[in-house]
């Protein structure tokens, strides 16, 4: 491990952030209001706690707590304290917490309840409770945050990043002139232990002075009445949300919004079309990994997806027989076995993703090269029988898998029935590419980060009884 002070620069950030606005300016609202001066009083307090039990340059603690105030100012404090932080996310399982814990061994665990029984809802405050761990052991790495994929194929990897490289993917950020400023108001919907809510909401707000919200649940009204009543100037979440404010009945005018960011997912051109509609105002994309941050943005929404925008600044990305690579500093994967020897190679992260660059350099994303598949000869990209499907007017969201033959989990409305899909993909895709089972519900299971789960054991487990849609080839 590097020396106890490499951290000392995101400490410094913090504490000249902390210190700026004023006491009685408002740094975050939900339920309560939240000044700064309090925010500055809560974190010191942590930080006091924290140093007499020992946590300070040098430690490791996992932080696994529900989406709160009182979250954040642990984080914080641990950040100020020189700790390493282990980000778990609040739903994942017993079994899911163990593997992170054995992986990192970190000295300390800060829990608010049992494993897989958290609450996602945002709450203002939480108990919680610190446990030192014997088995634990100081920070392996010289990492300032660890945290994991989403693992939507799979366990989870654990990816570090370093106090330096937090730092410059904030910079990136405030050097985007379309995010936040002093004294707006930003909604936000995206998880508070992946990269883009941590950093690009909660950091740069911090660093900008800006005043975070939070809605207390993601119901559609619920999020309208949000940006309505609190009057936000920026919203930022997954595809999910602004599909959710597309299908409220009589919206509201949100006079205030003059920025709506989508990221962790690929959006879908009928909700930004129907989101500009309704609400005037483009959604932005921000594109980006665990791995490295935030990669390519187009904040402004000038361009209909899949294109995502430019490279973010100081992003160097390349193109290798269609697929996307990004230039890193080092290797993201934090421990050997929690890495991927096939993912990074001299300075390059291989992304999975298929992708274009035009002549101005603008990216467009295009489906996943390991979507592509092999039927009795044939190759098949499940993309495209995703979008098939997921021109169905019922169908609200897809995820199309191939483990021996293609299978389609399909959240619908309206009672549409296995049989319906089947003879719908008939109409519209070679007979070879048509899913030989589909699975319905009202909605597909999603993983802790709000993407759409894709291991197909969890999904079968999770909506029922499969209906056999019956031979398709």
């Amino acid at each position: 491990m590097e020396s106890e002070t490499d951290n000392e620069p995101l400490a410094e950030e913090l504490a000249r952030a902390l210190a700026a606005p004023a006491a009685e300016t408002v740094w975050a609202r939900a339920g309560t209001e939240v000044t700064w001066d309090r925010l500055r009083a809560e974190v010191a307090a942590l930080e006091e706690d924290f140093a007499a039990r020992g946590i300070g340059p040098g430690s490791a603690v996992a932080v696994r707590m529900t989406p709160s105030f009182s979250y954040l100012w642990t984080v914080l404090a641990l950040w100020s304290r020189g700790a390493q932080v282990v980000l778990v996310d609040p739903r994942s399982t017993r079994a899911e917490v163990d593997r992170m814990l054995a992986l990192c061994a970190p000295g300390h665990l800060i829990d608010s309840g049992d494993a897989g029984a958290v609450r996602v809802e945002f709450r203002d405050t939480c108990a919680s409770r610190i446990t030192a761990r014997p088995e634990g052991r100081a920070a392996r790495t010289a990492h300032a945050l660890i945290q994991f994929t989403s693992g939507s194929t799979g366990h989870p990897k654990a990816i570090g990043r370093t106090a330096a490289s937090l730092l410059a993917e904030l910079d990136r950020f405030a050097a985007l002139p379309e995010m936040p400023r002093a004294g707006e108001r930003v909604l936000l919907g995206n998880s508070l232990t992946h990269s883009f809510g941590l950093l690009g909401g909660v950091l740069h707000a911090l660093r900008a002075s800006a005043t975070l919200l939070f809605a207390p649940d993601a119901r559609p009204r619920t999020l309208l009445t949000t940006l309505a009543e609190q009057r936000a100037h920026v919203l930022f979440g997954v595809p999910f949300h602004f599909e959710l404010l597309t299908r409220v009945s009589a919206p509201v005018p949100l006079p205030d919004l003059r920025l709506a960011v989508s990221g962790g997912e690929a959006l879908r051109v009928e909700v930004y079309e129907r989101f500009e509609e309704r609400y005037g105002v483009r959604i932005g994309q921000a594109y980006g990994m665990t791995e490295t941050g935030i990669a390519a943005v187009d904040l402004a929404g000038a361009h209909r997806p899949p294109v995502v925008g430019l490279p973010a600044p100081g992003m160097e990305l390349d193109v290798r027989a269609g697929e996307l690579y990004i230039r890193t500093d080092a290797s993201p994967y934090a421990y050997a076995e929690g890495g991927a020897a096939d993912r990074y190679a001299d300075g390059w992260l291989r992304t999975h993703d298929r992708c274009r660059i035009d002549a101005n350099g603008v990216l467009s994303l295009h489906g996943r090269t390991d979507a592509l598949v092999v039927v009795g000869g044939l190759k098949v990209d499940l993309r495209e029988v995703e979008l098939a499907l997921a021109a169905h007017p019922d169908v609200t969201e897809v995820v199309v898998l191939f483990e021996n033959a293609i299978e389609a989990f399909v959240g619908v409305r309206g009672g549409t029935a296995a049989r319906d899909l089947q003879d719908w993909c008939r109409e519209r895709l070679s007979l070879y590419k048509v899913p030989r089972r589909f699975e319905v519900a009202p909605a597909i299971p999603r993983t802790s980060n709000g993407k759409l789960l894709r291991d197909r054991d969890a999904l079968v487990a999770r909506m029922g009884a499969a209906v056999p849609s019956g031979a398709t080839a």
